[in-house]
């Protein structure tokens, strides 16, 4: 069996946190400061600034400055690999299955038979 790559551990591990995952999906509708995700979400703009630390250090977000404030972005490409490695992952299981399956509805015979 193989381990999966460390980005998509850490990846995953980044999104197991509820306010990150919620600032990704609005990051998702569209970009946003620190300040706008912090009068969205019940956490301090301090909060949102470490959450988007590790959002930007998976490469999940990035920011760029717009004005006088960063904007932060969300970005595909290691959801995009996260997504094949879960499908992968889902066409091993429906595999396993199906051989269970088939082996469960295979005719049985009966001892003397």
């Amino acid at each position: 069996m193989t381990s999966p790559a460390p980005a998509i551990v850490s990846v995953m591990s980044a999104l197991a946190d509820d306010t990150r995952w919620q600032i990704l999906t609005s990051l998702g509708d569209q970009p946003a400061s620190a300040s706008a995700l912090a009068r969205q979400l019940p956490v301090s703009r301090q909060a949102i600034n470490k959450h988007l630390d590790v959002l930007k250090a998976v490469g999940l977000v990035e920011s760029r400055t717009e004005g006088r404030e960063l904007v932060f972005h969300a970005l595909g490409g290691q959801l995009s690999r996260l997504a094949e490695e879960l499908e992968r992952i889902g066409r091993v299981w429906d595999r396993r299955l199906e051989r269970i399956r088939r082996q469960a509805e295979r005719p049985r015979s009966t001892p003397g038979s």
